[in-house]
């Protein structure tokens, strides 16, 4: 089974990532208000630029692809686009920002650039999602706002491949599907399965969460066609408008808080659990298959008996000494860094799943994830492990 790649970037939380076209640089937020930019190095990556201009946190970057251009978002309320220009003294090129014109007054929390890249949106706390578009007469980005009928701070959004409709979750544990078309930036859309006349801010679709939790990530599938969000009440929901038909899946460890797809029929989804599961189907039902997590390789090198029934945080040496003592009485001591150490190899939890290679017909070969805990992993969809105990009783 292949064996994740496992960096460990800072000793700070990661709160988000995005790597560049060909995947030789990453760009991360370590839970602070800079941008590092880390460049491979042979088996490390090394900090070569920080970019500077944000007052307060950073809460998500995108890194689009073929423009080379990255956009991040803020708690201080601004988003920046930034580009690499030639310096006017030295000659070399230097990352610098455009301000983007959001017009919230709330911290943005989440953005990403559409498939064309000639528009972004930014989620808030406002209460809106910022639709940015680039005005060429002005030099700056202007936004146009969804809002209606949001109720509360938007989580998560995601683009859908015909670069008009737009997902988006919020803390109002509703999942959306809104028409972001602009005129003079979009082409007239083709009909959908979500519908046939798009006009700006018109809801192609709303889905609640199952047991009322906050929908804390969205995604659309390769084609666009299903659309899957997680919840805080430890679910993950697949839909197909076209029925209508929605699959709930509901899980026994805690909730995922990022997904990403990796072919039509299948996703990666990540969280407060420590590891990044995957999950099957089609239109005849959803299922969990397993981790990408080899516990049972973390585990042979660690305490014998340490992993019996769970995974992820309820799956510790400190966990399995307190249960120990309530089932069998045993007491003792022990080395106290491995008794707070999980046997997932993220120690915390992850903030960010995306894709990080493809293979053939454009199916995602490899993601990578970033943590709580500083670290930086990238794994094989392929290398799937059983999963046990709690997870086990999971319900469709």
């Amino acid at each position: 089974m292949s064996t994740p790649e496992v960096y460990s970037i800072a000793k700070t939380p990661v709160t988000c990532h995005a790597f560049n076209a060909d995947r030789s640089q990453v760009a991360v937020s370590l839970n602070d208000n800079n941008v590092q930019i880390y460049a491979k190095q042979g088996k490390e990556w090394i900090l070569s630029e920080t970019l500077s201009e944000h007052d307060k946190l950073i809460t998500s970057i995108d890194w689009a692809p073929n423009s080379n251009r990255i956009v991040t978002a803020s708690q201080d309320r601004n988003a920046y686009v930034w580009s690499l220009s030639p310096d006017l003294l030295t000659g070399n090129l230097v990352w610098k920002p455009t301000l983007v014109l959001l017009r919230i007054n709330r911290a943005a929390t989440f953005v990403r650039w559409s498939p064309n890249e000639d528009k972004f949106a930014v989620a808030s706390g406002a209460r809106a999602i910022a639709i940015c578009s680039f005005d060429p007469e002005n030099n700056w980005w202007v936004a146009r706002q969804l809002k209606k009928p949001i109720r509360s701070t938007v989580l998560s959004v995601d683009w859908h491949p015909n670069n008009v409709l737009l997902a988006a979750g919020s803390a109002d544990m509703k999942a959306r599907v809104f028409s972001a078309y602009i005129k003079d930036v979009d082409k007239r859309p083709s009909p959908t399965i979500w519908g046939e006349k798009l006009p700006f801010n018109t809801i192609c679709g709303e889905y609640s969460s199952p047991a009322g939790g906050w929908v804390h990530a969205v995604g659309f599938s390769p084609s666009g066609d299903v659309l899957a969000f997680a919840s805080h009440d430890s679910s993950i929901s697949i839909v197909y408008p076209g029925g209508p038909m929605v699959y709930n899946i509901r899980i026994s460890s805690l909730p995922y808080v990022t997904l990403t797809w990796t072919s039509e029929d299948a996703l990666v989804a990540a969280g407060h659990d420590c590891q990044p599961v995957v999950f099957s189907g089609s239109e005849q039902g959803w299922g969990l298959i397993g981790t990408l997590d080899d516990i049972t390789a973390s585990s042979a090198s660690k305490t014998q008996g340490a992993r019996t029934g769970t995974v992820g945080r309820l799956n510790s040496a400190a966990f399995n000494t307190f249960r120990n003592a309530d089932t069998r009485g045993h007491t003792g001591g022990g080395d106290t860094a491995s008794d707070t150490e999980l046997l997932t190899v993220h120690q915390n939890t992850i903030t960010s799943v995306r894709p990080y290679a493809y293979g053939g017909e454009g199916i995602v070969s490899r993601v990578s994830t970033t943590g709580v805990d500083g670290k930086l992993v990238i794994w094989d969809v392929n290398a799937v492990s059983a999963l046990t105990g709690k997870m086990g009783g999971l319900r469709v």
